[in-house]
């Protein structure tokens, strides 16, 4: 079913007619198509199901497109980002081709998908001014980070399976509470990877995150586990290039107070909520998904 959604993507720039943005968007990643994937697995695969999850998917895209410039990303799955092939520019504006196109599309869907999905830019645009302000300083609050990666990342997975509910005549609300579980879940174990995996395996620079001045969850649950000269260390080595001692300091500090595993430990609880949910509604498959989840290694 995935093969027709991205059958489907490829029509709408067909549509386009320009050489440019079908050169440009054979250069972009394909990613997990996680959004895709749910639509599918709740509603199945008639044309209006395709067409949604082609647009959540180009949605995302152009989201990671405008992402990539504002993080100065220079790769992308250990592939060279749009940006770094083309420059901000480009990237930008293919982007906003993409976003643009998704939205005229889901004009011909559905009313109430396309206000949810709308919607759900909104908050994904929120969440990426929030992100860009907060990389400026420290942050210590753990509620301002979970509503960031909430509207940053879950909010399009929370749209996404409520758009397959409605296109299927289901309940949204379970679904969507999966989908926002899902979202945050899958957010905080990116933090995660960043810390405890390799260059190699994630496909960009490890501690990347703290060095662009993220202060993700372990970083936050680092800093209130530390005594005050730890703590203005860990704040003077926020958002600079860290050597290798800077590096093992942090990842060694954080294997003393046990926060790697308090922060996983929280996203499996959503894990955990997400699966009882989609088990009390028969949805096996989605409850698949949400445990590969937890389990995955980047």
């Amino acid at each position: 079913m995935l093969n027709a959604v991205e059958r489907k993507i490829e029509q709408f720039i067909e549509d386009l007619n320009d050489k440019e943005v079908k050169k440009l968007y054979k250069k972009l990643p394909k990613g997990k198509r996680l959004r895709a994937k749910l639509i599918l697995k709740i509603a199945g695969s008639s044309l209006s199901v395709v067409k949604t999850a082609a647009v959540v998917e180009m949605i995302h895209g152009a989201s990671l497109l405008h992402d990539d410039v504002i993080d100065d990303a220079y790769t992308r799955r250990s592939k060279p980002s749009l940006n770094a092939l083309y420059g901000n520019k480009t990237a930008i504006m293919m982007g906003d081709i993409l976003y643009s196109k998704g939205f005229f599309e889901l004009n011909n869907i559905s009313a109430d998908v396309a206000k949810l999905i709308s919607n759900a830019v909104v908050q994904l645009s929120l969440g990426e001014l929030k992100d860009v302000s907060l990389s400026k300083r420290f942050n210590t609050d753990k509620s301002i980070y979970m509503e960031m990666i909430y509207q940053k990342t879950a909010s399009l997975m929370e749209a996404s399976a409520g758009a397959g509910a409605l296109l299927i005549g289901k309940d949204k609300n379970a679904y969507m509470t999966y989908g926002r579980n899902l979202g945050i879940a899958f957010q905080m174990i990116d933090d995660i990877l960043d810390i405890t995996m390799d260059s190699e395996t994630l496909g960009k620079p490890a501690l990347h995150d703290f060095e662009e001045g993220k202060t993700t969850l372990p970083y936050i649950y680092l800093y209130e586990a530390l005594e005050s000269e730890e703590k203005s260390r860990l704040r003077s080595l926020h958002a600079k290039s860290l050597s290798k001692d800077e590096q093992d300091w942090i990842k060694e500090k954080m294997n003393q107070t046990g926060v790697i595993d308090k922060s996983y430990n929280e996203a499996k609880e959503l894990i955990e909520e997400a699966i009882s949910l989609m088990n009390a509604q028969g949805e096996s498959a989605l409850s698949d998904i949400a445990k590969a989840m937890i389990e995955r290694s980047f």
